[in-house]
């Protein structure tokens, strides 16, 4: 049986100064799922444009599959800057395609069929796509890796959409700079971030909290462990999609049998080597890939 990895929520063109690359948190991750061998699954709504007519060329090029529905909004756009250390800021359009995601028969459908399921906060940001983004969740299998990788951008996130969400979810995806604006939000005062992972963990009944560092390291919590590992030192061309390829890479080697230890260590090599290279998602070397 296929093992079927959606990504649902944004896509977009991510615009650099040297021209648009195709982006968004839930398109990266499922990209990168389907180089595992898991049948990735892209949610999401363009435009009925140019770009949107790209976008989904690209994802026919890219053999990953979609269930997108095209709509009177423009697709979305992200303008990119990144600085000298590769670290990206973001500009993003209101109003798009995105911000519109609808529910379909088939898209129940294939929620019944999911194993795991990765959503973030930024397009929940419209009461169209968040109310939509939750009932694909309602359908998916108790049992299935239900990913809130919470991306916090911009001013697109509150205390009350945070907190829905780690109630639908099974795992969290966090990044230190993310888990001091959320420890702010819930007033954990002194908390340090291991508290205040711990405290997610337990709070919402969680399986696993994955926090990262940058090049400072990162975690893997759970109710029995606190995993550490180094960040390997690198030339970094940009880390746009690092943390979507992390995500990816941890589930999928978790669904192939690999221990959360052996998971956690793919997951900082396939971000890493993602890091060196330009866009978010890039063709990984097959000694990179594991194998049944």
């Amino acid at each position: 049986m296929d093992k079927i990895s959606v990504g649902i929520g944004e896509i977009l063109w991510d615009v650099f100064s040297h021209g648009k690359v195709l982006g968004g948190a839930p398109a990266n991750f499922a990209y990168m799922a389907s180089q595992f061998g898991l049948t990735g699954y892209v949610l999401s709504a363009v435009g009925d444009d140019m770009y949107g007519d790209e976008i989904l060329q690209m994802l026919e090029e890219k053999e990953l599959k979609f269930l997108i529905n095209r709509t009177k909004q423009p697709t979305g756009t992200v303008q990119v800057t990144v600085d000298a250390e590769g670290i990206p800021k973001y500009n993003i359009q209101e109003n798009v395609a995105w911000d519109n995601i609808l529910f379909t028969a088939e898209m129940e459908n294939l929620a019944r069929k999911t194993c795991t399921v990765c959503f973030g906060s930024l397009a929940q940001r419209s009461r169209i796509s968040r109310n939509n983004i939750n009932r694909f969740l309602d359908f998916v299998p108790d049992d299935a890796f239900r990913i809130f990788d919470i991306n916090l951008r911009q001013h697109y996130y509150s205390f009350e959409l945070i907190d829905s969400s780690l109630q639908r979810c099974n795992v969290l995806k966090i990044n230190d700079e993310e888990l001091a604006v959320v420890t702010e939000l819930f007033d954990w005062k002194n908390k340090t971030e291991i508290e205040a992972a711990k405290l997610l963990l337990v709070n919402y009944n969680l399986k696993i909290v994955i926090l990262t560092k940058g090049i400072h390291g990162s975690y893997v919590i759970t109710n029995d462990e606190v995993l550490f590992k180094y960040t390997p030192r690198i030339i970094v061309t940009d880390t746009v999609g690092a943390g979507d390829s992390f995500t990816a890479a941890f589930v999928s080697a978790l669904l192939k049998g690999k221990s959360i230890s052996e998971a956690h260590q793919l997951a900082i090599d396939i971000s890493a080597f993602v890091c060196t290279q330009r866009g978010a998602m890039p063709l990984l070397p097959d000694n990179m890939v594991i194998n049944e």
